[in-house]
């Protein structure tokens, strides 16, 4: 069999079924691997490990009774934006660092219900706010991955970089993520796994500390297409108490995986042909849309005028709807307090000690575009060309039923690279943010590797809540890649 850490959640589950390995062996498998090597890539900012083996130790008893769910006996990384009952969730950020809610997120209900072992919480960039994972309050993440014949640390995109290290590294066999402009496509692109944003109101945002409430969303990362759909699947479900959730049924993803791309249009859209985009992102392009052919797919050439105002406007709207939802983070109600000598005073030393840089520039960009005489100049004409973003894709779904286009501008960058650019750094989103201003579904599926080794992934863009399609699509992208490049750091078989 498989070792342990090397199985995919699909394997683990027959695995599992066959009793040819316990949830509890799978269990201390991965918490091995993270004692051995978390303390290097700080993938992880809390290890539940106790947790975890009660929880494995459950699920192999329901796995006696024949009692199995969806989930039972896998374990997860969960990113520590989802509040856990009992657990700190700190967003990464001092302000937050000894919060524990008394509560749980829907999406972590629903993958405890299911049956999932939750192995920790997963580091972020500071309230899911970056492109790298150095923005954390407790440490950037290093990803797994190695230029070849150099050692230099790099980073494993953002926000969701320690989700992506932790599985690329085998310390999870999935995990739960969250994309305001591209962080679960951008860090699983980086780390050579797949992930998915579902539509914006597939997943319940309940429980989930908020960045930018109408770009928000939760979704899976994993090492293959049909895992993601197969976590898609339980984080999924109308919940009332989210005024954003969709009342949708939630279909089988996973079965849609195998139902081919035969007779479907491929949307291949000019725009992002950018000036200077690296040769070798253009040609794993191209290659992808050799596979979709071969695979029975007709390509069809696109237009997405207004995707060039896209970066810009992501850059209005996110900042301001920070700036509102961190306006909460005060010192009175909860997380750090600093004393001051009156209220404002308060206010001022708990929010200066409590963020960091990136999050005290995007606070302050917010406020800007939100204030008197630039609110029209600025936010309400970023939401106006918003609509626009939104329409080009809107009349592209009459002529193709998904897009292909590439996931990230480049591979993994170096922890000395571009982090003292802040434009540059930005940059990164270029060809996610689309699908959160249009609020479709978007996939990232690993598909070659650079000339220095690193991973380089192909994004596959839907029709709002046709994430099946979104699948299928991915599915055939990942048959004609056979992607099996691994990182040089990872647990032990």
């Amino acid at each position: 069999m498989t070792a342990a850490t090397e199985l995919t959640i699909a394997g683990a589950r027959a695995a599992l079924a066959k009793r040819e390995i316990s949830a509890v062996e799978l269990t201390e498998a991965h918490l091995k691997g993270i004692e051995a090597l978390n303390p290097r890539l700080n993938a992880y900012i809390t290890v539940t490990a106790e947790q975890a083996l009660e929880q494995a130790k459950a699920a192999d008893a329901a796995l006696a009774k024949g009692e199995a769910k969806p989930l039972t006996g896998i374990p997860l990384a969960i990113k520590d934006l989802f509040c856990t009952t009992g657990v700190k969730t700190t967003a990464a950020s001092k302000i937050l660092g000894n919060f524990v809610p008394p509560y749980e997120s829907t999406v972590t209900a629903n993958l405890l219900r299911d049956g999932a072992v939750f192995l920790g919480k997963a580091n972020l960039d500071e309230f899911a706010m970056g492109s790298s994972n150095a923005t954390s309050a407790f440490g950037g993440v290093e990803n797994p991955w190695k230029r070849q014949g150099d050692n230099a640390a790099l980073v494993p995109g953002g926000s969701s970089g320690g989700s992506a290290a932790a599985v690329a590294a085998r310390l999870a066999l999935g995990a739960t993520a969250t994309d305001t402009g591209g962080s679960i496509r951008q860090p699983a692109a980086f780390c050579g796994i797949a992930g998915i944003k579902p539509t914006y109101g597939r997943v319940s945002r309940f429980g989930t500390v908020a960045f930018a409430s109408s770009l928000d969303q939760a979704g899976p990362v994993a090492r293959t297409v049909e895992d993601c759909a197969i976590l898609l699947g339980s984080m999924s479900g109308f919940d009332p108490k989210d005024s954003t959730s969709a009342d949708v049924a939630v279909p089988d993803f996973a079965a849609a995986c195998a139902r081919g791309v035969k007779g479907l249009r491929i949307g291949i859209p000019k725009e992002y042909r950018l000036p200077g985009m690296p040769a070798e992102i253009e040609a794993l392009w191209q290659q992808g849309i050799a596979w979709l052919k071969e695979a029975g797919a007709e390509p069809v050439e696109i237009s997405l005028p207004h995707t060039q105002y896209a970066l810009p406007t992501y850059y209005i709207v996110a900042p301001a709807e920070a700036s509102s939802n961190l306006a909460r983070y005060d010192g009175v109600r909860f997380g750090l307090r600093e004393n001051g000598g009156d209220l404002k005073d308060l206010y001022e030393r708990t929010r200066r000690a409590g963020f960091g840089d990136e999050v005290r520039r995007r606070i302050l960009i917010g406020t800007y575009v939100l204030s008197a005489g630039y609110y029209d100049a600025y936010y309400l004409k970023a939401q106006k060309v918003r609509a626009l973003i939104k329409r080009d894709f809107d009349e592209a779904w009459g002529k193709v039923d998904a897009i292909l286009t590439p996931a990230t501008p480049s591979a993994a960058f170096g922890r000395d690279e571009k982090q003292d650019d802040p434009v540059a750094m930005y940059l990164n989103d270029v060809f996610t943010v689309t699908a959160n201003l249009a609020g479709i579904p978007g996939l990232s599926v690993p598909a070659g590797l650079d000339t220095r080794g690193l991973p380089l992934g192909l994004q596959v863009l839907g029709k709002p809540f046709d994430e099946e399609t979104v699948f299928a699509v991915g599915r055939a992208l990942e048959q004609g890649a056979n992607f099996t490049a691994t990182p040089s750091v990872r647990a032990a078989a």
